[in-house]
């Protein structure tokens, strides 16, 4: 300082709040408050409105970076958060810019009037104003700041008011709103009054100085009220004021003492000052408001209090919020399909009951027990389990408490898996047992004719214990539990400053995929098995398990909608309703299929061909044909012998033919030879020389079984019933056939 070691200074346009350092300035007082007095007003209204996030854009300039230092102070002691702080030397547009790249919403700005300008043409270009967006500025421009042209700036007028519009203001309160005669005398519209007196009907706002001349005013009476009150301290010490110098230290804390506990009430409100020697006073808010600045409340630093109109006006329906609210929205199944999907597995279990009781109603009729009735009852309850586990998988936590939620994830689990071991395990077991015994040559017989049951009971328990045994040990190591899973956030269709947040709950554990994987890798292997030895007994009859077909089809389609449901699935985990809509349409076209394909042809056998009595008629009616390939067979042999008897009839005409043949010659030889009586005339009882063992009559019989010629009639009575032994009866003693032996053999070439 210039004045001196201690010399005092008095100011009532300073407003720095480098001035309050007591270091550099110890003898500083000013009636016009330091710029830091906007700071707890401003901290006010944040409060106010409930912003706790804020953003900030100065001048590089010390008297707003040191403003800034210290509401940066107040923000965090009032829990309230800088998330942006921009600065600028003499063009705002970077600055602007990255307040708009980092959503700024609730902005205070530290610059001068002609700057000012300059962002704020920036904010329009930005679009970084409107009903998203408050700015807070300095109180102290001219009220028609962002009218007046400026050639550095290329916005409109028009634009510049769109741009300001709403934007609230903090300034110290300069003149007293109350009507209260102070040290002068004067209230602050008389002095207003005579003020306006001397400058002569000037216009205010043209004139210098006219906002802080209330300020200088109290500084005159300040100090004068000073002096006067260091009188009597300094006649108490034989010293006068008139002896003050630059170097007296006693007179200069005389003053200062009188200064630092001044306490009037001035033109410009109470005049008090701090220990910084800064003037402690109310601060104005306003807002524009359609061009032009209202007042909507006053802050007393000293007593904390906020005195508040109420005419606050807003763009939108009230005061933005500090940043875009993002609103938590869980994705819930849709409704719809859950219901449709139910009705389809209620559907589903109603059939099972149904197929179950004609199942056990029926056990006592042979075709039903030739399918093993007890493994197809496993077959329909763990269909209808299966199908129960379609229930839990569309529950979410729009019907259940988030705590009860891993409760269901277990029913999906269990209900699940249980269903599935006890459904296809005892079909493949099924299939297994016929693999097993009719692909082995070696006493394939007897093991048709035996087959224990409790064996197939036993490899079911085997599979279900095993499933039973790999939950348990999942749910204690492991437990399921909910885990959340967060979406892109998404803008509402509606115009609201706000960001929906989609979440998801999925049951999961730690270690889900390594579970995951063991399950599907163990039922992979047991499907692709399933479909091997389905393959390999599809061309096998068994009267002991005589639907093996049927459960081969159903382990078909099992097998594939499976393979390709669990992939599908774990992909669209994400996507509720096409993971549920997925899941369990599979389940319910799985257990329809194996339901139908096993239960209905029983059904319509019993039923079509009246098969609901004992085991006699059914005998009686179906013999030993007891499925479909006993009927494939039994056609085929009625294929074979009409063959053979096509063959058999041809022979026979060919035998005809040859009989025929045969008699016309015996016939003819007949007409030539004599009668017996005239040989044994002429010649007695010696036969003739040279005749024909054959001439006699008997030995000229046909053979048994063949027709006797129409002209030798005493041969018809020796026609024996069959033909099957005609070559026996004339095989010659000696085994020799001569050329004019009449030997039968030639009967048999003829007929072979």
């Amino acid at each position: 300082m210039s004045c001196g070691k201690f010399c005092m200074e008095l100011s009532y346009g300073s407003s720095s709040p480098a001035l309050s350092n007591r270091q550099r300035f110890p003898t500083f007082f000013r009636t016009h408050p330091s710029a830091t007095l906007h700071n707890p007003t401003r901290v006010q209204l944040f409060q106010k409105w409930k912003w706790t996030k804020i953003a900030t854009i100065q001048q590089t300039t010390e008297v707003f970076t040191s403003t800034l230092d210290d509401l940066e102070e107040r923000v965090k002691e009032a829990g309230i958060e800088i998330s942006v702080r921009q600065s600028f030397l003499t063009d705002p547009a970077v600055a602007v810019k990255n307040l708009k790249r980092q959503d700024a919403r609730i902005i205070v700005g530290l610059f001068y009037e002609t700057e000012a300008r300059k962002v704020f043409c920036e904010v329009y270009k930005e679009k970084l104003y409107g009903k998203k967006h408050v700015w807070f500025l300095i109180g102290w421009y001219a009220d028609n700041w962002f009218k007046i042209k400026d050639p550095s700036i290329n916005c409109t007028v028009e634009q510049m008011a769109e741009a300001v519009e709403g934007h609230v203001t903090t300034e110290i309160v300069m003149l007293n709103p109350e009507t209260v005669r102070g040290a002068s005398n004067l209230t602050s519209q008389e002095f207003t009054a005579q003020l306006n007196h001397k400058l002569g009907g000037q216009n205010p706002e043209e004139t210098g100085g006219f906002q802080e001349a209330p300020l200088a005013y109290d500084a005159v009476w300040a100090l004068a009220l000073a002096l006067n009150k260091t009188v009597a301290p300094l006649k108490a010490k034989g010293r006068r004021l008139e002896d003050f110098n630059y170097n007296n230290q006693d007179i200069t804390a005389e003053i200062y003492r009188a200064l630092n506990t001044s306490s009037f009430e001035g033109v410009s409100g109470h005049v008090v000052f701090d220990a910084q020697g800064s003037r402690m006073a109310w601060t104005l808010i306003e807002q524009l408001q359609g061009g032009s600045y209202k007042k909507i409340g006053y802050y007393d630093s000293t007593k904390g209090n906020l005195s508040w109109y109420g005419n606050d006006k807003w763009i939108g329906p009230g005061p933005p919020a500090d940043q875009t609210v993002v609103i938590e929205q869980f994705r819930y199944l849709s409704q719809k399909l859950f219901v449709t999907v139910s009705v389809f597995a209620g559907l589903g279990i109603l059939l099972g009951i149904v197929c179950l009781t004609f199942n056990i109603y029926n056990s006592n009729v042979r075709y039903i027990q030739n399918s093993q009735p007890y493994l197809n009852n496993m077959t329909a309850v763990g269909c209808m389990l299966a199908l129960a586990a379609v229930f839990p998988l569309g529950i979410d936590g729009l019907h259940v408490h988030r705590r009860q939620f891993p409760v269901v994830c277990q029913f999906r689990l269990w209900l699940l898996g249980l269903g599935f071991s006890l459904a296809y395990g005892s079909m493949f077991t099924k299939i297994w047992w016929v693999h097993t015994v009719f692909t082995k040559k070696e006493d394939k017989k007897d093991k048709r004719k035996h087959l224990e049951p409790w064996k197939l009971y036993a490899t079911v328990g085997v599979l279900l214990a095993i499933d039973v045994l790999s939950l348990m040990i999942w749910q204690i190591v492991d437990p399921l539990h909910i885990t959340v899973e967060k979406f892109t956030r998404e803008a509402p269709k509606a115009d609201l400053d706000v960001l929906v947040q989609p979440l998801l709950e999925h049951c999961s554990s730690v270690k889900m995929n390594t579970w995951l994987g063991v399950v599907y890798g163990y039922k992979g292997m047991f499907l692709l098995l399933g479909i091997f030895l389905a393959y390999e007994t599809k061309s096998v009859s068994s009267e002991k398990i005589n639907d093996h077909r049927a459960v081969g089809m159903a382990i078909y389609n099992v097998a594939v909608l499976c393979m390709i449901t669990a992939p599908v699935t774990m992909i669209l985990s994400s996507q509720q309703d096409a993971s549920f809509a997925f899941a369990s349409l599979a389940i319910i076209f799985s257990v329809y299929i194996t339901l139908v394909v096993l239960f209905v042809p029983k059904m319509r056998r019993l039923i079509t061909r009246g098969e609901w009595q004992s085991d006699a008629q059914e005998t009686m009616k179906t013999g030993s044909s007891t499925n479909n390939n006993d009927e494939e067979k039994s056609r085929q042999l009625e294929r074979e012998n009409m063959e053979l008897q096509k063959i058999i009839q041809e022979k026979e005409e060919r035998v005809s033919e040859l009989r025929n043949q045969l008699s016309e010659r015996q016939a003819l030889r007949s007409r030539r030879r004599p009668t017996p009586s005239a040989i044994l005339q002429n010649h007695g009882s010696t036969p003739l020389p040279g005749a024909h063992p054959c001439s006699d009559p008997k030995s000229l019989a046909p053979p048994p079984g063949y027709p006797v010629p129409s002209s030798d009639n005493h041969s018809s009575s020796m026609m024996p019933p069959s033909f099957s032994n005609s070559s026996n009866l004339y095989q010659p003693a000696d085994g020799k056939i001569s050329r004019n032996n009449c030997h039968t053999s030639r009967l048999q070439l003829l007929y072979k």
